[in-house]
């Protein structure tokens, strides 16, 4: 798996098309660093047993860096929800129950029923826990639920500090890396939570996750429009405080699952 990991990574590093990706890979780093914090002795031993020396912080990207692999190219569907409206929470639930087609609450939902199996084995164990890594933290990023006729905001084209860019690259990348720091000191500056709020977002159901990141992604949507030319700093003033929130719950909620899973 070590290998296999090197070579993807290498691979990715020349791979175009990163807006498919969900937070990139500073975000990511970001959500597995806040996540391990709250891992108890047990979920870190077992996990430490599957990925050896890989921590949870670079292990949320393996399943971006694994596009460009043929062998993994049948997870690209994976990564999102599609979610044409905005949905009440009532709504979502009665679509989620419905939900046969491949994405990523019915992959979230298999990925966690496969790690439960004791005769899972090694490598496909291994595989399963990186792909349940980063599909939580994918689903926390709110373009993951955003419009199937846009590509996620993807052939939404606005400009970022008058440089040609789009809504989902803005999202995935570009508002986290506006704050310049590394993903340690960017974990360290936001995860601060207390036990009772953990506790609650904690018990919140994978389609409250949903709803939740459909809720921010239809504020999106209103406040820019294709061809917008986007004021950085106006965007980021409005928006931070949501991409900080959410980095933070996709890690908690990730510890929760690991928690739950491993313990």
């Amino acid at each position: 798996m070590k290998n296999i990991f090197k070579t993807l990574l290498l691979a990715a590093a020349f791979y175009l098309p990163v807006q498919c990706m969900a937070w990139g890979t500073q975000g990511h780093r970001i959500t597995g660093q806040i996540a391990y914090s709250y891992l108890t002795p047990k979920a870190k031993a077992a996990i430490k047993a599957i990925l050896g020396d890989e921590s949870l912080a670079l292990a949320g990207n393996w399943a971006d860096f694994e596009r460009s692999n043929p062998e993994y190219k049948f997870t690209e569907v994976w990564h999102y929800v599609n979610l044409d409206k905005g949905y009440t929470l009532p709504e979502i639930k009665a679509y989620l129950a419905q939900d046969t087609v491949t994405d990523a609450y019915t992959k979230l939902n298999f990925l966690i029923g496969e790690l439960k199996k004791k005769t899972l084995g090694k490598n496909q164990k291994a595989f399963c826990l990186h792909m349940l890594i980063h599909l939580v933290e994918d689903i926390h990023q709110p373009m993951h639920t955003a419009h199937s006729f846009d590509k996620g905001g993807n052939d939404v084209h606005v400009t970022w500090f008058n440089n040609p860019t789009n809504l989902h690259t803005i999202w995935d990348s570009q508002l986290i890396d506006f704050q310049q720091m590394s993903f340690t000191e960017y974990a360290a500056e936001i995860n601060h939570t207390t036990a009772a709020q953990r506790a609650e977002w904690q018990k919140a159901p994978i389609s409250q996750w949903l709803y939740e990141s459909n809720a921010i992604c239809q504020d999106i949507y209103a406040y820019s429009k294709d061809g917008d030319k986007i004021s950085g700093y106006t965007y980021n003033f409005k928006f931070i405080a949501t991409v900080n929130q959410r980095l933070l719950q996709g890690g908690v909620r990730l510890a929760g699952v690991l928690n739950q899973l491993f313990s």
